[in-house]
């Protein structure tokens, strides 16, 4: 196991390195001058000249690349063109706004998928069954962006039970009963379509669990249906659920940009935003960076699980 882990977590630095110059050569090659942006339309070609010299931006691209690379290397993501501030401090102040919202909507797909599909595996064919696959087919199919105007219009502008936006009230508030009432409606619009699709894949899996000959010989002994189905159906279907409970987590989190930008949500996502449309180069690529390390180690950490889940599976 220690070998197996040490060969991932070795794994990790060809992997990050990709994605390094990936968003690096896509930022820098896209249209937009941070110079312009700073200084304005009424800037002189001098001045503009002056400040991306000063930023480093005249440099080729490899030159700005590699030092760069060389900050991050040191565990520095540079400084933000637009803040002014180091991007790292900023990545994860924001960050911690982005696992919440991100760890909500994970609880809320698992566990709601995972009781949907056992429910509709035991009941086929039911109307729970059927309303089931209808409800998937539209929480796969419809958008975040879409979904959450269409929340935030009917619970926060429509009936007033909800706020529409931010993290905590601009007046007062600030404690845990204020956090989780504006984490509702972001929470359930990204979790909208991973708990279709959760739902979805226990259901088939549950089915062809429950037609082994184990569980035909426990029901056979006497064993009573809720222990069959929890104890000896769900416990061995669990390997490709929290395969793609590890999918969806990545996804949740790489999806977060959307929902926190629909709910003025002050997460990763947002600063991602900003950092893009004042062409911040540090900024977006700090951002990128620390989404696409979460996403790795969430896919080590399901990995690592698998073996705890099923004792015949071996790390060499």
């Amino acid at each position: 196991m220690r070998r197996y882990l040490v060969r991932r977590l070795l794994l990790l630095v060809p992997v990050l390195l990709g994605v390094s110059i990936i968003i690096f050569m896509v930022l820098h090659l896209a249209p937009g001058d941070p110079a312009e942006i700073m200084l304005g339309s009424q800037a002189t070609h001098a001045d503009l000249a002056r400040l991306r010299a000063d930023l480093g931006l005249t440099e080729p691209l490899y030159v700005q690349y590699v030092r760069w690379l060389g900050l991050v290397v040191r565990g520095d993501l540079g400084r933000s063109i637009w803040m002014k501030r180091p991007v790292l401090a900023e990545v994860l102040g924001r960050f911690q706004a982005t696992l919440v919202l991100t760890g909500a909507a994970l609880l809320l797909s698992t566990v709601g998928g995972v009781a949907l599909g056992v429910a509709s595996a035991t009941r086929p064919n039911s109307l729970l069954d059927r309303l089931s696959a209808v409800a998937s087919l539209f929480g796969a199919s419809m958008p975040v962006f879409w979904l959450g105007i269409v929340l935030m219009v009917v619970f926060a502008l429509w009936l007033g039970w909800l706020p529409a936006s931010g993290m905590f009230s601009p007046y007062g508030g600030g404690d845990l009963g204020d956090l989780l009432v504006h984490l509702v409606l972001p929470a359930v619009t990204l979790a909208a379509a991973s708990v279709t699709i959760i739902a979805r894949l226990t259901r088939s899996t549950m089915l062809e669990t429950l037609g082994q000959d184990y569980i035909r010989t426990a029901r056979a002994k006497g064993v009573v249906e809720r222990a069959v189905v929890l104890r000896h159906g769900l416990k061995n279907a669990l390997i490709p659920i929290v395969t793609v409970v590890g999918v969806q987590a990545g996804y949740l989190l790489g999806g977060a940009v959307l929902t926190e930008t629909v709910f003025a949500w002050p997460g990763v996502g947002t600063l991602m935003v900003q950092g893009i449309l004042a062409r911040d180069f540090p900024l977006v690529q700090g951002c990128v960076l620390v989404v696409a390390l979460s996403f790795v180690l969430i896919n080590l950490a399901v990995d690592l699980l698998y073996a705890w889940l099923d004792p015949r599976i071996r790390y060499e």
